[in-house]
């Protein structure tokens, strides 16, 4: 990060501006640029210089944001993606060849777990999943072929952790990448590179947007790992439109304050609600409840925006507590300024197998709210009725 501050290097950070000295940044809505001259073109496809060719390799508005979240993450350079899957699968895909091996947190996002089983496979890429909570199972599934360790911490969508310490000097113990995905806690509660990972990915389409606008995703590493993301990302297309860049840049502004409330509004759903007679448990990593609430301390600034419960009922009280509230969203997104409930047996992580499902704690009373930014006590009123009626 630079020597300002999170908040500032969020807000200050900007591209040069134009003759007309705006304030805030323009947006580029351009799909090329000009060249001065034949020799300035020849110069540019040539890497010789910086600058901008087609809005698919860089613009403006997207080169703010990922310089934006460089700084906030401590990397070193990066590209916007045009979703947070685009970003997933594009980490993985510039760095593997057929014959090579990855291992994975077994508690992954859906779509994730998609890539790793049912696509890249097809080109001879294969994956060992590991327990997230099994630290001996790490090195074990390490394979003479294994080229990266791909994660999630908190998990999606158990919140299960992983000691990013312990697993990047796995990593670097064995010459195999670390590729993080840190949706869940964003830069301003967690920076994996600071621990050692290689590879951070993001859905920014999440709390970065905060707001459910625009669909996005980010990757940022190593200067020396960037030229294999960069020709996969320029050569497949997986670019993120400069009126998303522009959105999402300003976003970063107040990622930390919205991050701040999301994480302190979960926390008094999650204080409230443990010990319900309604639920069989409440899982949040800064409750000190939460089987990992020490390594939560350690390596998060706040315990997020999410907070997961079960219901004794099952999936019949869970389909009932859904239908029952009346205030928050039924939706698959989250980080919103808005509550969201999601019940993700059914919905996000439906085409696991109940095996796989529960394997990571994903039961079929589970449910995640991804808590926003409305009065607290509007938030637990609504989940308090809906409990009460769906008894």
């Amino acid at each position: 990060m630079s020597d300002k501050k999170f908040e500032t290097a969020a807000i200050r950070h900007q591209i040069e501006r134009s003759s007309q000295k705006e304030h805030s940044s323009p947006i580029y809505m351009t799909s090329s640029f000009k060249f001065d001259d034949a020799e300035d073109a020849r110069s540019l496809f040539a890497e010789e210089k910086e600058g901008n060719i087609y809005s698919r390799y860089s613009n403006p508005n997207t080169d703010e944001f990922i310089q934006k979240l460089c700084l906030l993450e401590g990397a070193e350079t990066g590209m916007a993606m045009a979703s947070g899957m685009a970003a997933m699968f594009t980490s993985l895909a510039a760095f593997l060849s057929s014959g090579d091996h990855v291992v994975a947190s077994r508690s992954l996002f859906g779509s994730t777990h998609q890539i790793l089983t049912k696509l890249l496979p097809k080109w001879g890429i294969s994956s060992t999943y590991v327990d997230i909570l099994d630290d001996a199972g790490w090195k074990k599934a390490i394979q003479p072929n294994t080229k990266m360790i791909f994660l999630e911490t908190p998990s999606n969508p158990a919140l299960d952790l992983v000691d990013l310490e312990k697993i990047c000097a796995l990593g670097k113990s064995k010459g195999i990448l670390v590729n993080v995905d840190n949706c869940f806690a964003t830069p301003y509660l967690q920076n994996p590179i600071k621990w050692g990972a290689d590879i951070v990915t993001h859905s920014a389409t999440k709390f970065i947007d905060g707001q459910g606008r625009v669909i996005g995703g980010a990757i940022v590493t190593t200067e020396e790992l960037f030229p294999e993301i960069k020709f996969m990302a320029r050569h497949t297309g997986p670019s993120m439109s400069p009126f998303n860049g522009w959105l999402l840049s300003k976003s970063l502004e107040t990622l930390a304050v919205r991050m701040d409330k999301h994480c302190d509004n979960a926390l008094k759903l999650a204080q409230h609600l443990e010990g319900h007679s309604a639920l069989k448990q409440v899982r949040y990593p800064f409750l000190p409840s939460f089987p990992q609430y020490e390594l939560a301390k350690k390596q998060m600034r706040l315990g997020g925006g999410i907070v997961t419960f079960e219901l004794k009922g099952g999936i019949d009280q869970g389909r009932k507590f859904l239908d029952a509230l009346e205030m928050i969203s039924l939706s698959a997104n989250l980080g919103d300024t808005r509550t969201i409930a999601t019940h993700p047996a059914s919905t996000t992580h439906s085409k696991l197998s109940e095996e796989e499902r529960l394997a990571v704690g994903i039961t079929p009373g589970l449910v995640r709210v991804s808590v926003g930014l409305e009065h607290m006590d509007d938030i637990i009123a609504d989940v308090e009725q809906a409990l009460d009626r769906s008894k």
